[in-house]
């Protein structure tokens, strides 16, 4: 935009008016999304003077900055002016380009910033520096020195690194998100080039090219673009290498933005040697990592240790690697590469011969973390290692994928995702659990002890899925090698999941034999971890579908007790869930609902999809006489759990038959059509939407639901309830105490068994 003279002033004769030159320029394609960042561009450039929008290349901060400068052509009615700083050499000074874009030349004895400075303090103005990151030094002298000599000045930069002047705010540019910024920009690139072009047509395939792209604009306009040759499908097929398919011939764009590898390669060029070599070997991460991981997989005797926090520090600094602010309360920062410029350091990894050796590195690092998580499973930090789990599932599965690749490391295979059975289990991870030990376990392997703990934890995942012939044919294979090998702890694991197998498939008189069993097992050797009480857990759950209340009632409050103690929490939802149903066959309906409300409160901490899915269950026939459609939707809720469980739901006939009597008794109430409406009301609203109506429902009771005592409503278990308890459970309860700090890292937690959904 050239020089807008103040309204009624005097139109300035030709001869006065800068050069076009340096102008604003029009758009020539559609501005997609980025709202929240205009309106906050311009609160920044109202408190303070100088804004720099940060970000790695191709992200969109040169239209962000034009489209920001546009919306606010009011304010800047004395000047607002582009200096384009992206295509000039390195050793250009600043001065002069600034001059340029204004359409001024200095007079002979007058320096060019003298004439600036004349010039720009003609009221009101504004100047957007574009792509000033090769020449940030002196850029950051000029504008200093300008911002402090004209108070009406305000500049706005667009830059892959800040000045680092005093006074200046930062913007860090962020990726668009995929609904609907990034797709929206997708669609409407495609269409330019293919007018009958939707983005409904192929929502999934677009989605999924957005995301692989990680909304990076650039990324996707030059995707978008491939659409003249290529089909939906097959530029899905061909983003494996992002770098050599996206590129355009297109006249219009500038040289440094007609490839993703150029663009990408312009960052590359600024970085010190250092910096490089880090930006490579930070290309083995997938999805985030923090400092301590870096540190230990990238250091070497080219990048020492205490030289990689610098070289970090500097690629953030260039925007090249992305910091994201750890939650409140939550530890380290962390950091990404977005999928562009990963894919640009592992070319260079490639070349320089390291490849192999940093993704051992790798995997090496997240061994270790896995090992850590599953000994910290039992304690006051599970929330913790449950969270941070979740936030390393990308590099937990490279490391996976990298140990699954040769049969010499099928030990290591088998270790790592049997070792992270607490989160397939306890985070709703399942289905991709039993996937992974299963192709841990196809590579054999002659390590006894890494295969019994695939195998045990493959039986388990197996069983919680409802698929018995697989949890029975691991498991069996399991004790038989932990016999042959004197591994007592893979023998005890076994049979605890054989028991399970045998509740979840209505074998109860076998179940309590298996569980009594596996629960001596432990007492003799001393441990107690999560497996281990849920084991009396699931013991209360087999007698109490027994009819033996009174004994499944002092078991499972006893667990409960012992996994407050130490900070549990995970079990401590099933010892909930256990009370509930061993409340419910006494006829304490009420109790029984107040206790699931609480298991269900702790099963949404850790999106333990099982849990949820079976506490709803459990829950529908409590509700169905005072709230029918409540219990029909709870029901269909459950349904699309076990659907998203990716297996069958749990052939229980007994707890079957209780699903069934509720469905008929709501039908009854309500009419074969309110039923199945209701029905599709809950499979349509999902797990997560039962489940908070429940806990919002639950949590008008005026009482605490669970008190410290294990009663409910702050009300402590009557004493009769102790008072049938077993020999063998007081024994093994009284042992607990004493090994309660005697934290020893065992398998995972079979699932209870309940009934499955009609239909």
């Amino acid at each position: 935009m050239r020089h807008v003279p103040r309204p009624g002033s005097a139109k300035p004769s030709p001869s006065a008016q800068p050069s076009r030159a340096g102008a604003l320029p029009a758009e020539v394609s559609r501005f997609v999304g980025r709202s929240a960042e205009l309106a906050q561009i311009k609160r920044l450039l109202s408190r303070t003077r100088l804004v720099t929008i940060t970000g790695v290349a191709g992200i969109g901060k040169s239209r962000l900055a034009l489209r920001a400068a546009r919306r606010m052509r009011n304010r800047f009615c004395d000047g607002m002016w582009l200096v384009s700083l992206a295509e000039l050499p390195a050793d250009t000074h600043p001065d002069e380009a600034v001059l340029g874009a204004l359409g001024l030349t200095a007079p002979s004895g007058r320096s060019p910033r003298e004439v600036l400075v004349r010039r720009l303090a003609q009221g009101e103005t504004l100047l957007v520096l574009d792509g000033c990151e090769h020449l940030s030094e002196p850029c950051a002298a000029l504008v200093a020195e300008l911002l402090r000599r004209v108070p009406g000045l305000r500049v706005l930069v667009a830059s892959r690194r800040p000045l680092g002047i005093t006074g200046e705010r930062l913007l860090p540019l962020r990726p668009l998100p995929v609904w609907p910024d990034a797709v929206e920009l997708f669609a409407d690139r495609a269409s330019a080039l293919l007018p009958a072009f939707t983005a409904a047509a192929g929502r999934e395939a677009v989605s999924e090219v957005c995301r692989r792209l990680d909304g990076v604009p650039l990324a996707i306009e030059l995707a978008a673009a491939q659409l003249r040759t290529l089909s939906l499908e097959q530029l899905l097929l061909r983003l494996d290498d992002p770098l050599r398919l996206l590129t355009s011939d297109g006249h219009s764009i500038p040289d440094r933005h007609r490839s993703l590898s150029t663009a990408i390669g312009w960052s590359h060029e600024l970085c010190t040697a250092g910096e490089r070599l880090l930006w490579s070997r930070l290309s083995v991460f997938d999805g985030g990592f923090d400092l301590d991981a870096v540190e230990y997989v990238c250091s070497g005797p080219d990048l020492p240790a205490d030289e990689v926090l610098p070289a970090l520090s500097g690629l953030v600094a260039q925007s090249v690697v992305v910091r994201d602010d750890p939650p409140e309360g939550a530890g380290q920062a962390r950091y990404r590469l977005l999928r562009p410029v990963r894919a640009y350091g592992a070319r260079w990894l490639a070349e320089l011969g390291e490849t192999e050796r940093l993704r051992k590195r790798h995997r090496d690092w997240y061994l270790g973390l896995a090992t850590w998580c599953e000994l910290d499973w039992f304690s006051l930090r599970q929330i913790e290692v449950a969270q941070r789990v979740e936030a390393e599932l990308p590099n937990l599965r490279l490391a996976l994928e990298y140990s699954l690749e040769s049969p010499e490391d099928a030990h290591i295979g088998q270790y790592l995702t049997g070792t992270l059975w607490f989160y397939w289990v306890g985070c709703g991870r399942l289905a991709e659990g039993q996937r992974w030990l299963e192709r841990a376990l196809e590579l054999g392997g002659d390590q006894p002890e890494p295969r019994a703990k695939a195998l045990w934890a493959v039986g388990l995942t197996a069983a919680a899925r409802g698929d018995a012939v697989a949890a029975l044919t691991a498991l069996h294979e399991c004790r038989e090698l932990a016999d042959r090998c004197g591994d007592e702890s893979a023998a005890a694991l076994a049979t605890q999941m054989l028991g399970a197998t045998a509740l979840a498939n209505d074998d109860l008189p076998g179940a309590v034999a298996l569980l009594r069993e596996c629960l001596e097992r432990y007492r003799a050797r001393g441990e107690l971890n999560a497996l281990v009480l849920l084991a009396q857990v699931q013991l209360a759950l087999a007698l109490a579908l027994l009819g033996d209340a009174e004994a499944a009632l002092a078991l499972a409050e006893d667990a409960r007790q012992v996994a407050t103690d130490s900070g549990e929490r995970w079990v401590r939802s099933y010892a909930l869930y256990a009370l509930a149903c061993a409340r419910a066959e006494r006829g304490e309906d009420e109790q029984a609902r107040e206790l699931l409300v609480a298991c269900l409160e702790i099963k949404r901490e850790f999106g333990d999809l099982l849990g949820m899915t079976l506490a709803l269950e459990r829950l529908a026939p409590l509700v169905v006489l005072d709230a029918p459609e409540w219990a029909a939707e709870l029901q269909g809720a459950a349904l699309t759990g076990w659907r998203d469980l990716a297996g069958e739901p749990l052939r229980s006939p007994l707890l079957r038959q209780r699903h069934e009597r509720c469905a008929a008794r709501a039908r009854g109430l309500l009419g074969d059509a309110g039923y199945e409406a209701a029905r599709r009301d809950g499979r349509r609203g999902g797990l997560d939407t039962a489940v908070a109506q429940v806990l919002e429902r639950g949590r008008g009771r005026p009482a605490s639901l669970v008190g410290q005592a294990g009663g409910v409503a702050g009300r402590p278990w009557p004493e009769e309830d102790r008072a049938s308890e077993g020999r063998a459970a007081e024994e093994w309860a009284a042992g607990a105490a004493a090994a309660l700090r005697r934290k020893q890292p065992a398998g995972p937690p079979p699932a209870e068994a309940d009934e499955e959904p009609a239909g």
